[in-house]
């Protein structure tokens, strides 16, 4: 009887619907979320939507992500502390991977951030040739990767460097624009292989990632030149940070995920993206329009939120010492729970795939198959009763 009653549900909803979009249960809806170790060591705790205390990671799951991003630096602790070193990212991984949680892993190839004002080379480095350097990059990748390996964990993703838009650890993979052509490229190029080759050695299933900021911008030329003098790729990663004008940027970034995908014939992730803390409701209505705007949108790979745990402008200890200021895009309340704007993250981690409806009725009123009104078309499958349409 239940098999049958099956068939004719599926029946019902092939005649009953026009159109049905499926996005991929693979879509990443993720968050780096390396600072929270270290916030958790100077006392912060986070919080679920009743103010219930809860593990971040359980915590990230339960608002519906599904993968989590963490950074690494080669030796920290010679300035900022021993926070994204190895022990801390397996620390972290663990966790994550505890809640069947996807993993990407952002290599920085630098004892601090790596960005496109700096890619300061790590201090064990500083006399290495680039023989040396290719050689250390691969020495760290395999040694980050294969620790994680051996304990069952295998990230997905992988970033070869971050935010690459002038090249990796300078000044030898500098991209020195008084330079044209190979001369330009070559040791760049050099670098990111070895990090990629490194990434296959040990997991050859992992997505390799190169990345560079400002997504609203025509990046084609970079990929197109990165690839002409031999750069390794899998999947196109950017940073979107929107400014005020955040509708033309949302449109811009998903427009360049578009194009992207389909001249180099690989997905595009979000690696990073966020929004000022400072008003909630209009950092949720960035957020979704940004994912409005992805949805139909084939060649994206997923959204990583950029340290969204952050609350009460937390800052790391050594801000202080460069004299920076707290971080202020988190997206969690000052009562350290999550804000609105991690709402369009919100996915269903049962593999169960997010259903769009678009139905020929003229009625909006949904309803359970109880009969009980409901707010809209969520997971599951729709079939016409009549002037109603139920679930």
């Amino acid at each position: 009887m239940r098999s049958i009653l099956l068939g004719v549900l599926l029946l019902a909803a092939e005649a009953a619907m026009q159109q049905v979009v499926a996005q991929s249960a693979d879509f990443a809806r993720g968050a780096d979320v390396s600072w929270c170790t270290e916030m958790e060591a100077s006392g912060k705790k986070f919080y679920d939507a009743q103010g219930r205390e809860t593990e971040l990671m359980e915590l990230m799951k339960g608002i519906g992500m599904n993968a989590i991003r963490l950074r690494v630096w080669v030796n920290p602790e010679t300035a900022y502390g021993a926070w994204s070193d190895k022990a801390d990212v397996l620390q972290k991984a663990r966790r994550a991977h505890a809640q069947g949680l996807q993993l990407m892993i952002d290599f920085h190839y630098s004892d601090f951030f790596a960005d496109p004002s700096r890619q300061t080379k790590p201090a064990a480095w500083k006399d290495y040739s680039l023989t040396q350097l290719k050689q250390a990059v691969a020495d760290h990748t395999s040694d980050i990767l294969s620790a994680l390996k051996d304990e069952g964990i295998e990230p997905r993703w992988v970033q070869v460097g971050n935010e690459t838009r002038s090249g990796m650890i300078w000044d030898d993979g500098r991209l020195d624009w008084n330079k044209s052509g190979r001369e330009l490229w070559a040791n760049y190029v050099a670098l990111s292989n070895a990090g990629y080759d490194a990434v296959k050695s040990v997991l050859p299933q992992a997505l390799v990632i190169v990345h560079i900021d400002k997504g609203p911008d025509d990046n084609a030329w970079f990929f197109n030149s990165f690839k002409q003098y031999g750069g390794k790729f899998d999947m196109i990663g950017l940073s979107h940070y929107p400014s005020s004008s955040w509708q033309s940027d949302n449109s811009k970034t998903a427009a360049n995920v578009t194009s992207l995908a389909a001249q180099f014939n690989v997905p595009v992730m979000i690696a990073e993206t966020g929004y000022s803390a400072s008003n909630e409701t209009l950092a949720a209505q960035v957020m979704q329009d940004f994912f409005d705007k992805l949805k139909n949108v084939s060649g994206c790979a997923g959204v990583f939120y950029w340290e969204p745990e952050v609350y009460g402008w937390w800052k790391p200890t050594y801000y202080s010492t460069l004299g920076w200021n707290g971080y202020g895009m988190g997206a969690f309340t000052s009562q350290g729970r999550p804000s609105a704007a991690l709402a369009p993250f919100a996915g269903d981690n049962t593999g169960m795939q997010e259903i769009s409806y678009n139905h020929p009725l003229q009625s909006k009123d949904f309803y359970d198959l109880n009969g009980r009104k409901v707010g809209g078309p969520r997971k599951g499958i729709y079939v016409a009763k009549g002037e109603k349409v139920v679930r």
